[in-house]
């Protein structure tokens, strides 16, 4: 809307089914999303749903931890464990979440990285997922001890997101291209 049809107030309020979605635009031209907080809670091996094994594919390293919220969050010791994943979608669809957020530490610059897979709602693997931020910001800054945050999501297309703790919100914040232009007829 701002570089399209020239908005120009700063924020913008959407109505989805969640509620009201408040996004702003630095000055910068970062487009930043202001979502409840979601801390993820840890599970005990023995709550780890039976399906956690098949799910993450053959060859998948241990996780270490386990933890849930709307979303089962698996936590891993390196990227390149995130990276390696080749998710059973069949069996992920059985462990009884929306979907399986995989993450782990980053490096360079990166404080967490993070590949989310929701097959039960027709998203093998989502590219860039603003909701599993909402449960990995507030699990990431207690770990490492602070609020702002730098996160990729490393799926084939990938994504860079800034992101702040604010107590029960958190700003998951990006940049935007316009990649497609069309016309409804009502």
């Amino acid at each position: 809307l701002w570089t399209e049809r020239g908005f120009a107030k700063p924020e913008i309020t959407f109505q989805s089914q969640s509620g009201p979605l408040r996004v702003r635009r630095e000055a910068d031209g970062r487009l930043v999303l202001d979502f409840p907080s979601r801390p993820p809670q840890p599970l005990a091996v023995a709550q780890h749903p039976a399906a956690l094994g098949p799910s993450l594919g053959p060859g998948a390293a241990t996780p270490l931890a386990v933890l849930a919220s709307r979303d089962l969050v698996v936590e891993f010791g390196s990227a390149a464990e995130v990276l390696a994943l080749r998710p059973d979608f069949a069996a992920l669809v059985d462990l009884g979440y929306i979907g399986l957020i995989a993450t782990a530490p980053g490096s360079a610059g990166v404080d967490f990285v993070s590949r989310f897979f929701a097959p039960e709602v027709g998203v093998p693997e989502d590219p860039v997922t603003g909701s599993a931020h909402s449960t990995l910001i507030p699990f990431w800054a207690e770990k490492l001890g602070k609020t702002e945050l730098f996160a990729r999501q490393e799926s084939a297309r990938g994504g860079e997101l800034w992101c702040r703790l604010r107590g029960d919100r958190v700003d998951i914040g990006g940049y935007a291209v316009t990649y497609l232009r069309g016309e409804i007829v009502v």
